[in-house]
Parts: C-alpha cells; structure tokens; sequence
C-alpha cells in the first residue's frame, strides 16, 4: 500500500499535530487532507516551500498557545451556575449540556466552541460538577460548575420543615381526639357499672 509525507496544517487527531510531517495512506491524503487544506505535500521538490510553511506554521502555534494559557488564566476565577427544574431524588427535568455550558460561557465574555467542552454525559442531577475545556491542544481548565434547583435549596429546606410541621399538628390533633373519645368511653363504662350495681 502506497504511503506519503505530508506536512500537517491543522491539528487533527490521532495523526499530529499542526506544523509535524507524518507519513499516511496516499489515498488519505489525495482524497481527505489535501482537498481540505488540512495539510501539503512533503515532497523533495517543495522542502524549501515546506519549512517556511512549517516555521509559520510553529509560530502560530505557539502564539495560539499562549493565547490559550493567558484565556485560561483568566478563567480559573469563573464559576457557572444552572438553575434548574428538579424532580425527585434530585433529577432535572431538562439537562445540562456542552452548549448549556458554552452559552453561559459566551455570556461570561468566552467565545468557546462547544466541541472543546469535554463533557461525557450532559449533567442530569444537582449538585457541584468541574467540567473540562481544552482551550488549546496543551491548554486545559477546569470550570466549576454548579446545578441548583429553581428557587434555590433554601427555598426548599424552608418548604419542607412548615409541611413536616403542618403534618405534626394535624397528628397531634388525631392524638386528642383519640384521647377525648377514650376518656368519654371510659366515663359511660363507669356510669353503666354504678347502675347494674
């Protein structure tokens, strides 16, 4: 099977990244990475063409990197807060998701695309979660992010005890009743007594 150099313009996964010469399939590289600018030929008749392009190529690289780390930087402060509908157990009804998390982003000022958000499952619970954002192929930041029930726990904790606490009352007025009818049952069994007698 035929093979070729090709010099990487772009960082694509499992393959290198931008600015490294790697060898593929020539059918790969005809059909995929050359009609998509994703890469040039590296042959020996455009050596000189491909270390401009690949000193280019590293400079931008690392400009971007440092761009990265100086964004990440900035958003190690940065906390994202959802606030959800939540069923019992503490389920949402709806769920957050990478673009949940990039618009809150964009709105916080950070234009991230949300395919640099790496989150496994969209986040269906309340609760505290630390989801990663690769910024740069080198650069990544951990954001902390915060899923809370719509009107807030406090809210809830104060719902919960004025129930319980209704619930109470209404038994203890049971109890008196029941006490009331016992000691009622128990004065008409002694009347009955003092008169057979």
């Amino acid at each position: 099977m035929a093979h070729t150099n090709v010099l990487l313009r772009e960082d694509i996964d499992d393959l290198g990244a931008r600015g490294e010469i790697v060898k593929v399939k020539a059918g790969y590289a005809r059909n995929y990475l050359l009609p998509r600018k994703l890469a040039v030929q590296a042959t020996a008749t455009n050596v000189k063409q491909i270390e401009q392009e690949r000193g280019a190529l590293l400079k931008k690289e690392a400009k971007e990197k440092g761009t990265a780390e100086e964004q990440a930087g900035k958003m190690k402060s940065l906390r994202l807060t959802f606030t959800r509908k939540v069923g019992e157990h503490g389920i949402l009804y709806g769920s957050v998701t990478s673009m949940d998390i990039a618009e809150a982003l964009k709105e916080s000022g950070y234009e991230i695309d949300r395919r640099r958000i790496t989150l496994r499952d969209a986040i269906k619970e309340i609760g505290d979660f630390t989801v990663p954002v690769r910024l740069h192929r080198e650069v990544m930041v951990e954001i902390p992010v915060e899923i809370v029930a719509e009107g807030g726990a406090k809210a809830e904790s104060k719902t919960a005890p004025a129930t319980k606490q209704a619930g109470d009352e209404s038994a203890g007025a049971t109890a008196e009743t029941e006490t009331e009818t016992a000691t009622e049952a128990t004065a008409e069994e002694a009347e009955g007594a003092a008169d057979n007698s």
